[in-house]
């Protein structure tokens, strides 16, 4: 069984938000940790606080092509169109776009059609774009899915806030559960064991990722980590899907710990 990490970060400067703790994570960094691990290949969603990070992820995927895949960014700012979206595609190792929509101000873009250039960019070039969003907006982003169904959509960490626990941390379930009709949605299990109120495995999780897994299936969700702000490793980070999921077993695990994100973003 092949593993695949859905989202890690990768930056080499010294700056970083306080949550991401292991900082710097650098290239050679991963690569130990993913060794020690038992992870083939991770995603990197080059980090947002580090204005050198989409350059080092560009390193990281021609260093090593077998390990590494990019989901790039851009600022959305007066000056972005639809030529970035080729630009950033043409470079090495990279597979699709994420955006970190989780601020206020970026969010209203979302309901009020402002990036719609960029959605249906992403819709023609049949591309997957990765999301982190506010739960409130999720049914924003049922609606692009809709509009856009050629678009794959990746929404993170299960729109669950970094700092929230269970069960305040899946309160907006319901909402994330209903946008499985859209078949040009997944979501990424993502750091799951920050919403534990327990240590490993993390049993208090289980039931939600069930839901998640009943609603979406083993072909859109994404086992992942964001390492570099959980506080516990990363062989128990797999250890918790592949041993202490009980009805996790057989093609689905392959599908959830590697298969399905490798399909969804065309890493072949």
């Amino acid at each position: 069984m092949q593993i695949i990490d859905a989202q890690i970060h990768l930056w080499a400067g010294e700056n970083a938000p306080p949550h991401h703790w292991r900082a710097p994570y650098t290239i050679d960094t991963a690569l130990r940790d993913m060794d020690e691990a038992g992870v083939d290949r991770a995603v990197n969603c080059p980090a947002v606080w580090d204005t050198d990070a989409n350059d080092y992820a560009v390193e990281a995927a021609k260093q090593h092509p077998e390990r590494f895949a990019t989901l790039g960014w851009f600022p959305l700012d007066e000056t972005a169109d639809d030529s970035l979206v080729d630009a950033w595609l043409n470079k090495p190792g990279m597979l699709g776009l994420r955006f970190m929509l989780a601020a206020p101000e970026m969010a209203d873009r979302i309901a009020s059609g402002d990036l719609d250039w960029l959605w249906a960019a992403a819709d023609r070039r049949e591309i997957p774009v990765g999301l982190m969003v506010l739960p409130p907006y999720l049914p924003a982003v049922g609606a692009i899915a809709a509009r856009y169904p050629q678009m794959r959509l990746m929404i993170d960490h299960l729109a669950v806030n970094p700092f929230a626990k269970l069960p305040d941390a899946a309160a907006h379930f319901d909402t994330l559960l209903a946008l499985a009709r859209h078949p040009n949605i997944a979501v990424k299990a993502t750091g799951v064991p920050s919403m534990a109120t327990g240590p490993y495995p993390f049993a208090d999780t289980h039931g939600v990722l069930r839901q998640v897994f009943d609603a979406y299936g083993a072909e859109r969700m994404f086992w992942g980590t964001d390492i570099t702000r959980l506080h516990c490793s990363w062989h128990e980070a797999v250890t918790t899907f592949t041993e202490e999921l009980p009805w996790l077993r057989g093609r689905d695990l392959e599908l959830v710990m590697g298969r399905a994100v490798a399909d969804w973003i065309g890493w072949s």
